[in-house]
C-alpha cells in the first residue's frame, strides 16, 4: 500500500536557492542517496532494527502546505521528518546583520511541528584558498556562532560542508550524512513511539461503549504503512498479524456490530485475484463501517502477502493462501444457500490460480536458488490441488464424475445425494472457464487434466513425488471414468514402482489391485506383465494394513484365486522369470547340517514360511551355502506346495564337501517363476539383514576326500610337479571329474597327469581336467601332474572342484568343492662356498631351513654324471646316521673335488635325503594308529573312519602343545600332553606305544630326495702364497728340529714364496703367462716389514717367485703373519679391442700359522734400604 519515501525539507536564502550553485548543491546531495546501514535502537525494542536502504524524497519547505490535523491517520511518513537550512554565509558581520535572523525565523517556524528534526548546513568551498589568516578566523566564528545561537538542548545539529562543484566523493559528505540519518531516527522514534502509546491507548478501550474496531484497524494499519516506508518490512508484517489476531478475537466475542453481513457477493468477486487491494475500496468500507467480513479478511490476507513479497518469502505467500482459502472456505459453507451456485469453488479455484500466477510475477523462479525453489513449487502444488480440488466438488455435483473414491471428498460424503437446493440469490459465478465446465463435460476434463498436470509439475519440481503419484492415481481414476482402460492400466502398472521405497503400503496395493481388474477387463493375456502386476499386489497383500481394505473372507478367496492363476500363468512362460525378496514367502535353515551313513550326502532342514491364507502351489525349494572360500552347496527339495504358516522340509545336497558355511541364498521355484532371496549381508542389504544364518556341514570321514602334496623326489631344473591323492572310501567310483585352480600366475598342465601306482584307476587325458576312470573302494590314488614356475609362493593355495558318480548309482553326480594349502617352496636352503687348494676343490654346502619346522637329513652326496672321468669326489662321514637342521642351527657338508684333466665341464649334482619332523612324527602316530587298532576288536566298516578320527586327534593334541620336540628328538619318545583324553578304550595302548624308545631311523616316513645342480667353478690362476721364516744359527743347545728362540725388536730373515697353478683354467688360458700384483698387509702393531713389500712378478702353470723378508716383531705374544694380497693386472685382448681381468684366488698357506715372540731379557740392581739407627 505504502510507497511513499520520506520527506526531507530544504530551505535556504531565496537568492541562493536561485542560484547554480544550490542546484549543483543538490544534486551532489542526491547522489549520496537513498541511505544505508541504518541501525535504529528505540526504547521500546529489544532488538537493534537495520534499514538497509532507505530512500528520501527532498522537496522545498514552502511546497508543505500548513499542517491540517487529520482524522483518518495513513502513514507517519505523510510529514517530513527532517528538516535542512543551508547556509553559505562566511562573513560575520553578514550572518549577525542579516543570515541569523532569517535562519531564526525558519527555526522558530519548525520548531513548532511535532515529531520533526531540523539540521543547519553551513556550505563552505573548499576550491577557495587564501593566507588570510583572518579570513579562516572568520570562516570558523560563522559555523560558532551558529552552533551557539541555535544549539540550545545537548544535541548538535549543525554540520559544515566543504564542498566543490562536481565533487560527489562520499568522504565529503559523510558527516552530513551521518547528522541525517541521526536526525531521520530521532524523528522516527519519536513518531512511532507517539502513535504505537495511541494504539495501546485504543485497545485499552475495547471493553468501553463505543469503541469501534475499525477506527482501530485505520489506526494501526498507519503505524503498518509507516513502518513499510522506511523498509521495515518484518515490523509492518507483525502490525497486520497482531490486527488479524485481534480480527479473530472480536469473531469470537461475536461483537460484529461494525461490519457488514458475513459476505455481499458483488459482480465478479469469484474470479477476480485474490491478492489485489485496488479491485475495491477497502479502506472507504472500512472507514464507513461497512465492510463485510469476506472483504476485510481478503483485504488484510493482501497486505500481507504484498508485505511477505517484499521480504523475498514467496513459498509463505502461497502457504498462507492455501490456509486461507481453506478456512474461510469452509466458513462461507455456512451461508451457501445465500450465495450464487458453485461461488465457493469458484471463487477457491480462481483464487489458488491467480495466487500461482501473482507469485510467479513477484517472484520468477531463475530468481529462487534450490532449497528456496523446492519449497515455492511445493506451496504452489498445494494451492494447485486445491484448486483440483473445487473441480472434485463440481463434477461430482454436475454429474461428470461418479460420487466415489477418489473423487468423492469428505464434504459431498456428507450430504445426502445430489438434490436441488433453493438459493436466494439471483447472482451467477462470473469465472468463464468454470461456467464452460460446467455446461460442457470435455471441457471439464480438459480444465482437470490441465490443473492436475500444473499440480503434478510443481510437486515433481519440490521433489515431492508422493504428492504427485496421488494426484497421477486421480487421473488414472479419471481415465477409468472416461472409459480410457489402457491408459489407466499404463498409469496404475507404473505408480507402485514409486510408492513401494516410501512405505505406502495401502495405497500401492489399491493401485495393483485396480490395475489387476482393469488388465481383466480389457480381456488381456495372463502374460509376464500380469505376472510382474500381480506379483507386486501380493507383495501388499503380506502387509496387515492392506488386509483392512476388504473383509477377511473375500480378501482369502481373492488371494486364492490369485495364487492358482499365477501358477497356470507360470506354466506358460517361454522363459524363467526370476523375483527377488518377495514378502510372501521366507527360507531360513534350522540348524547344522547332517551326513547320510551310507552315501556321500548331506541333509539340513529348511523353515519354509507361507505368509498367505492359502496354499502356494510350487515345485522344488533349493538354499545355496558358501564357505569362506567362495565354495558353494545347493541343496534341493521337491515339494508340491507349501501350507499356511509355517512347514519344515529336508533338503540334499550329493556333496562330500564339509566345513563351516553361511546361507547365501534360497529359492522356491514354480514353474517358470524364481523365487529368490539373498541373505548375505551385501552393502545394499547390510542395513535391512544384520543376522547371517551359519550351517556347520560335519565331515563324514567315509566320503571321497582329496589331498595335495609335493613329490617324494624333486629335481631342480626341471618341471616341477604336484601329487594328488584321492581317497575313494567307500565309493566305488566311476568316473570323477577333478579340476585344480592353481593361483595367479601358475599354470597346471592337466593333460600330463600320470598315475603313481597301477591297479588303482586309469586315467583320461584332457585339456581342462584331471579324469580319474573305475577307481575302487578304500583305495588311495596318487596323480602326478606338472605345473608351472611357483617361485614366488611360499604356499599355494589350490582350489578343488570334483565331480563324481559311482558304480551303484550312475546316474548321481556328486561335488566335492573345497581348497587345499601345499607349500612349494623348499624346506632348506643350500649355500656353497669353494676354496681352491692347487688341483684340489674343496666344496663347502650349508644347509639350513627356511621355516620354522625341523628337518631331519638323512645323506648328502655329491654326484657327477656317468658320462664324467677322471674326477675323483669325496666327501666327509657324518658322525651321526641322521642331522637335524633347526632353524637355529644349520649344518654343514665337506666336499673334496679333485679332477685329473683340468676343470670340471659338466654340473654335478648335490643329492640330499631329508624330511620333515612334522611327517615323520605323523607317520609314527599312524603306524601306532594301525598297529593298536590291529589289535583291537574293531569292525571292518567302522575301521577307515576309526582311523581317520584317532589320528586326526593325535596331530591335534601334539600341535597344541611342543614341550614333547626336544624330547623326541633326544630319545626317539612322543610324550602325548597330559590334556588328551579323547581316544576312548584305545587312549591307553596308544600313549604307551608312543612313549617307547626309538632310534632317529625308526619312523616309516619315506625319505624325500632333493637334486640340486652345482657348476664346478673355473679359476685362471691359483696362487699359494706363504711367508716362511729363516732361523738364525742356532745355539750348541738346541736341537736342529727346533726354531731358535725370537725376541721382539729382533730382526727375523724370511722368505716370500708365490706358487701359481692353471689346472682350474680352460686350455688357452694354460698356454699365457700373466703379470702379478702382490701386496703385503701392513700391521703396524705387530710388524715392522723391511723388504719389497709391494711389487710384480710373472705367473705361470706351475710356476714359482721368491721375495726375501725381513721381520722385526713389535711385541712379545704369539703373533700371525701378515697376509699377502695377490691380483692380476689387465690384459688386452684382440676380441674386445680393450683389456680384461682374469680370475684368480689366493690361498694363505702360512693363514694358520702362529710365531712366539719372546720379550727382551735384562739385569735391573736395586738397592732397598732395610732400616738402622743410623739413617
Amino acid at each position: 500500500m505504502s510507497n511513499q519515501n520520506v520527506l526531507v525539507t530544504y530551505s535556504a536564502p531565496v537568492s541562493f536557492l536561485a542560484s547554480e550553485s544550490w542546484r549543483q548543491v543538490l544534486a551532489a546531495l542526491q547522489s549520496q542517496l537513498p541511505l544505508r546501514s541504518i541501525h535504529w535502537k528505540s526504547a521500546s525494542r529489544p532488538n537493534l532494527k537495520t534499514i538497509q536502504e532507505l530512500e528520501l524524497t527532498l522537496v522545498p519547505l514552502d511546497s508543505l502546505r500548513d499542517e491540517h490535523t487529520s482524522q483518518v491517520p495513513v502513514t507517519l511518513l505523510e510529514k517530513p521528518l527532517l528538516n535542512l537550512y543551508v547556509v553559505t554565509c562566511e562573513d560575520n558581520d553578514l550572518y549577525r546583520t542579516n543570515v541569523k535572523k532569517q535562519i531564526k525565523d525558519w527555526h522558530s517556524a519548525i520548531s513548532q511541528r511535532k515529531n520533526q528534526e531540523w539540521i543547519i548546513v553551513h556550505v563552505v568551498r573548499s576550491d577557495i584558498k587564501t593566507t588570510d589568516r583572518k579570513f579562516f578566523n572568520m570562516k570558523s566564528s560563522v559555523l560558532d556562532k551558529i552552533k551557539a545561537d541555535f544549539n540550545i538542548d545537548k544535541r548538535d545539529r549543525c554540520v559544515q560542508l566543504s564542498w566543490t562543484a562536481g565533487d560527489h566523493s562520499p568522504v565529503i559528505w559523510a558527516d552530513l550524512v551521518n547528522k541525517i540519518k541521526d536526525g531521520l531516527l530521532f524523528a522516527l522514534d519519536s513518531s512511532v513511539s507517539q502513535r504505537e502509546e495511541e494504539v495501546r491507548r485504543s485497545e485499552s478501550q475495547r471493553q468501553m461503549p463505543g469503541w469501534n474496531f475499525c477506527t482501530f484497524f485505520i489506526l494501526k494499519e498507519s503505524l503498518a504503512s509507516s513502518f513499510e516506508g522506511v523498509k521495515l518490512f518484518e515490523d509492518a508484517l507483525n502490525q497486520y498479524n497482531e490486527l488479524e489476531v485481534s480480527f479473530i478475537q472480536v469473531l469470537r466475542e461475536k461483537n460484529m456490530s461494525w461490519f457488514g453481513s458475513l459476505i455481499q457477493p458483488a459482480d465478479k468477486d469469484d474470479s477476480v485475484p485474490l491478492l489485489s487491494v485496488t479491485k475495491k475500496h477497502y479502506r472507504d468500507l472500512i472507514l464507513a463501517n461497512s465492510i463485510s467480513v469476506f472483504d476485510i479478511r481478503i483485504y488484510l490476507l493482501a497486505r500481507q502477502c504484498a508485505l511477505l513479497n517484499k521480504m523475498g518469502r514467496p513459498f509463505e505467500i502461497c502457504q498462507k493462501v492455501t490456509t486461507f482459502l481453506g478456512t474461510f472456505g469452509r466458513r462461507l459453507r455456512e451461508v451457501e444457500a445465500k450465495l450464487p451456485e458453485y461461488f465457493i469453488e469458484s471463487w477457491i479455484f480462481s483464487s489458488a490460480l491467480s495466487v500461482v500466477d501473482q507469485c510467479d510475477t513477484w517472484a520468477p523462479p531463475p530468481e529462487l536458488d534450490g532449497i528456496q525453489l523446492a519449497q515455492f513449487s511445493a506451496s504452489k502444488g498445494e494451492l494447485l490441488e486445491l484448486a483440483k480440488t473445487q473441480l472434485d466438488i463440481i463434477g461430482v455435483k454436475v454429474g461428470h464424475l461418479p460420487r466415489k473414491s477418489p473423487f468423492a471428498t469428505t464434504y459431498i460424503e456428507k450430504k445426502p445425494a445430489l438434490q436441488p437446493t433453493k438459493r436466494s440469490s439471483t447472482q451467477r459465478i462470473s469465472n468463464h472457464e468454470v461456467i464452460l465446465a460446467i455446461g460442457d463435460k470435455e471441457a471439464f476434463y480438459d480444465l482437470y487434466c490441465a490443473t492436475s498436470n500444473r499440480a503434478i509439475d510443481m510437486y515433481v519440481k519440490a521433489g515431492r513425488r508422493k504428492f504427485a503419484l496421488k494426484l497421477h492415481g486421480f487421473l488414472a481414476a479419471l481415465d477409468i471414468h472416461r472409459g480410457r482402460l489402457a491408459s489407466a492400466l499404463a498409469i496404475f502398472t507404473s505408480l507402485p514402482a514409486h510408492y513401494a521405497p516410501h512405505m505406502w503400503t495401502s495405497l500401492e496395493s489399491f493401485v495393483l489391485s485396480r490395475a489387476i481388474d482393469i488388465h481383466a477387463e480389457l480381456g488381456k493375456p495372463q502374460d509376464r506383465e500380469w505376472i510382474h502386476i500381480l506379483l507386486a499386489y501380493l507383495r501388499t497383500c503380506t502387509n496387515d494394513m492392506s488386509k483392512e481394505l476388504a473383509s477377511e473372507g473375500v480378501w482369502e478367496t481373492s488371494v486364492t484365486q490369485l495364487i492358482r492363476a499365477l501358477h497356470t500363468a507360470a506354466t506358460s512362460l517361454d522363459s524363467d522369470l526370476i523375483h527377488t525378496d518377495h514378502p510372501i514367502m521366507g527360507v531360513q535353515v534350522s540348524g547344522d547340517a547332517t551326513c547320510s551313513d551310507d552315501e556321500d550326502l548331506a541333509l539340513v532342514n529348511a523353515t519354509i514360511s507361507n505368509y498367505l491364507p492359502c496354499d502356494i502351489f510350487v515345485d522344488e525349494i533349493s538354499i545355496t551355502l558358501r564357505s569362506r572360500d567362495s565354495e558353494c552347496l545347493k541343496f534341493i527339495a521337491k515339494v508340491d506346495k507349501l501350507a499356511p504358516g509355517q512347514s519344515t522340509v529336508t533338503l540334499y545336497c550329493p556333496s562330500s564337501s564339509w566345513g563351516l558355511y553361511t546361507l547365501e541364498s534360497s529359492e522356491v521355484v514354480m514353474s517358470r517363476v524364481r523365487f529368490q532371496w539373498q541373505h548375505t549381508a551385501t552393502v545394499a542389504t547390510t542395513s535391512k539383514r544384520s543376522n547371517i544364518s551359519l550351517v556347520r556341514v560335519p565331515r563324514n570321514l567315509r566320503a571321497l576326500d582329496v589331498q595335495i602334496r609335493q613329490p617324494q623326489q624333486t629335481e631342480l631344473g626341471t618341471t616341477s610337479r604336484l601329487l594328488l591323492v584321492i581317497s575313494t572310501g567307500r565309493n566305488d567310483i566311476s568316473r570323477a571329474t577333478i579340476k585344480p585352480t592353481p593361483p595367479s600366475g601358475v599354470q597346471f598342465n592337466y593333460s600330463a597327469a600320470r598315475l603313481e601306482a597301477e591297479g588303482t584307476g586309469t586315467l583320461e587325458v584332457s585339456d581342462n581336467a584331471i579324469v580319474l576312470l573305475d577307481a575302487p573302494v578304500d583305495t588311495e590314488v596318487i596323480i602326478s601332474f606338472p605345473h608351472s614356475d611357483a617361485s614366488r609362493y611360499y604356499m599355494m593355495k589350490i582350489g578343488l572342484s570334483v565331480t563324481y558318480n559311482t558304480q551303484s548309482s550312475l546316474g548321481v553326480i556328486r561335488t566335492l568343492q573345497t581348497s587345499r594349502v601345499v607349500t612349494v617352496s623348499l624346506p632348506i636352503a643350500v649355500n656353497v662356498e669353494d676354496f681352491f687348494r692347487g688341483k684340489r676343490l674343496f666344496s663347502k654346502f650349508t644347509i639350513s631351513t627356511t621355516s620354522h619346522q625341523h628337518v631331519r637329513i638323512s645323506s648328502t652326496e655329491l654326484q657327477g654324471p656317468r658320462s664324467l672321468d677322471g674326477v675323483k669326489i669325496s666327501g666327509c662321514r657324518p658322525s651321526r646316521p641322521v642331522v637335524t637342521v633347526t632353524p637355529e642351527h644349520a649344518v654343514n657338508f665337506l666336499f673334496s673335488i679333485e679332477p685329473s684333466n683340468g676343470p670340471v665341464l659338466e654340473p654335478l649334482n648335490l643329492v640330499i635325503k631329508y624330511r620333515i619332523l612334522r611327517d615323520e612324527v605323523e607317520a609314527l602316530v599312524r603306524q601306532t594308529v594301525d598297529a593298536v587298532l590291529s589289535n583291537m576288536p574293531v569292525e571292518k566298516p567302522q575301521y577307515g573312519s576309526l582311523r581317520r578320527m584317532l589320528f586326526e586327534k593325535l596331530v591335534a593334541q601334539l600341535e597344541s602343545d611342543a614341550e614333547w620336540v626336544e624330547t623326541y628328538k633326544a630319545t626317539g619318545e612322543i610324550v602325548l600332553p597330559r590334556s588328551f583324553e579323547d581316544g576312548g578304550d584305545f587312549q591307553e595302548p596308544i600313549r604307551e606305544a608312543l612313549a617307547q624308545c626309538r632310534p632317529e631311523t625308526a619312523s616309516p616316513c619315506p625319505w624325500r630326495e632333493i637334486k640340486i645342480p652345482v657348476d664346478v667353478p673355473r679359476m685362471n690362476i691359483v696362487t699359494a702364497a706363504q711367508i716362511t721364516v729363516q732361523p738364525s744359527p742356532l745355539p750348541s743347545d738346541i736341537t736342529s728340529d727346533q726354531l731358535p728362540p725370537i725376541y721382539a725388536g729382533q730382526p727375523i730373515n724370511a722368505t716370500l714364496i708365490f706358487k701359481t697353478s692353471f689346472h682350474w683354467a680352460d686350455k688357452e688360458g694354460k698356454q699365457r703367462c700373466y703379470t702379478m700384483r702382490y701386496d703385503v698387509e701392513e700391521r703396524v702393531k705387530d710388524w715392522l716389514l723391511c723388504g719389497r713389500k709391494r711389487g710384480d712378478f710373472v705367473a705361470t702353470d706351475g710356476g714359482s717367485f721368491a721375495v726375501p723378508l725381513t721381520l722385526i716383531a713389535l711385541h712379545h705374544g704369539e703373533i700371525t703373519l701378515p697376509k699377502v694380497d695377490v691380483r692380476p693386472l689387465p690384459i688386452s685382448t684382440q676380441a674386445s679391442m680393450g683389456s680384461t681381468v682374469p680370475s684368480a684366488d689366493t690361498c694363505q698357506v702360512h693363514g694358520a700359522e702362529k710365531i712366539l715372540i719372546l720379550p727382551r731379557g735384562g739385569r735391573s740392581t736395586y738397592i732397598v734400604g732395610m732400616g738402622g739407627e743410623y739413617e
